[in-house]
């Protein structure tokens, strides 16, 4: 595995946070939980400056600026090894779950674009990637949609050339397995026998819904059914499976450290789902992907796709990134150097260096999202 061990210093000398007024998706959103909405995620951006001039970009929320930019400004001179540490175990109070540690992970991020950036090579380069492209998956399938209006956009992501499709289950509140049967039916007569068909169940159901609904769905070969019951649920996940839910169950988007990772190989989860945006540590998915390699147990990440396509650069052709089409592609529209997708792959430019997508200030300001620019200095 490729060590994460950089004793590069690094100072925070300036932040510059961009405040972004809610950008309106082109549909409104519902999973089987009733998350997302009628706005994309993303409140803010910021730009986070080091001794030698280099700027790290990504995007993080209000809190950000509040709980961390503090702790980051300081005037300390560290390596990254060194802040990662400081910064996780000053929030240890707050717990490894809670919103502070993923911001813990914002500011690993940030650092890594740093040093890429130091380095004269993309980040996934930097990161010992030996291929430019990432394999992937598509999702969407809001609950929202009609059910035409869903086989008409499975049937679309198949003939753009990604050969696994995921839509949401989940329907009247996880009471309506009829409708979501139905549309699992006609989405597998319209895009064949040979494409992978996963659904995602946000955590609707109980252990008991849940294998009722696997055992309604087996007819049509899932890849995998994603989150049938609550993510923390270990007990239930192995129950799950001792009862003989007839395909493979996954789980991780919900979870910020690879520990419990190890914990849902040992439960009979069968494919693992860290989510980019969501960990405390960067390193940790590889950890999770080695893991998975280890027990031969499936891998694949999730997070926006315009920034996790650069880390799937480091996973093989078996372990995809998640293209989550209703959340991704209405943010990269306001985002630079987002990579290009073709056959179901993500080509990533290898000549910019540090992490090239990043959001679209001008942009944003020009069509009336950016709310507020606001620039940070140390404490004198």
């Amino acid at each position: 595995m490729f060590s994460f061990d950089f004793e590069d210093k690094i100072r925070f000398t300036k932040a510059v946070y961009y405040n972004f007024r809610p950008i309106p998706l082109p549909k409104p959103f519902k999973d089987g939980t009733g998350g997302m909405g009628k706005y994309a995620p993303e409140q803010g951006c910021i730009e986070l400056y080091d001794q030698t001039g280099a700027c790290a970009h990504y995007t993080v929320g209000r809190s950000f600026v509040k709980d961390m930019l503090p702790r980051l400004l300081t005037g300390e001179e560290m390596s990254y090894n060194q802040w990662r540490h400081s910064l996780y175990w000053k929030i240890r109070n707050s717990g490894f779950q809670s919103g502070q540690a993923v911001e813990v992970g914002s500011v690993d991020f940030m650092m890594l674009d740093i040093l890429a950036q130091r380095a004269g090579k993309t980040i996934h380069r930097f990161l010992g990637a030996e291929k430019d492209w990432a394999a992937a998956y598509k999702g969407g399938g809001s609950i929202l949609l009609s059910d035409e209006e869903l086989v008409e956009d499975m049937v679309r992501y198949v003939e753009e050339g990604f050969k696994t499709v995921k839509f949401k289950v989940g329907s009247g509140e996880g009471k309506d397995m009829e409708r979501d049967i139905r549309r699992l039916e006609k989405v597998r007569k319209a895009v064949g026998d040979q494409i992978g068909i996963a659904v995602d169940a946000n955590q609707r159901w109980d252990v008991e819904d849940a294998y009722k609904f696997a055992q309604l769905a087996a007819p049509y070969h899932l890849e995998w059914l994603e989150e049938p019951i609550h993510s923390h649920d270990m007990n239930g996940i192995k129950r799950l499976k001792e009862m003989g839910v007839p395909m493979p169950i996954a789980f991780g988007e919900s979870m910020r450290i690879s520990y419990a990772y190890e914990t849902y190989i040992e439960k009979g989860v069968d494919h693992l789902q860290p989510s980019l945006g969501r960990m405390s540590r960067i390193d940790d998915l590889i950890r999770i992907r080695d893991m998975a390699r280890e027990h031969g147990v499936t891998f694949s990440s999730g997070g926006r796709a315009a920034v996790n396509a650069y880390f799937g650069c480091l996973y093989n052709e078996n372990e995809r990134i998640e293209y989550h089409e209703p959340i991704s592609r209405p943010v990269a529209e306001y985002m630079l150097n987002v990579p290009e997708t073709k056959d179901g792959k993500f080509i990533c430019p290898a000549d910019i260096p540090g992490m090239p997508a990043r959001m679209n200030v001008e942009k944003l300001e020009k069509e009336g999202y950016l709310e507020s620019r606001t620039i940070y200095y140390p404490d004198k």
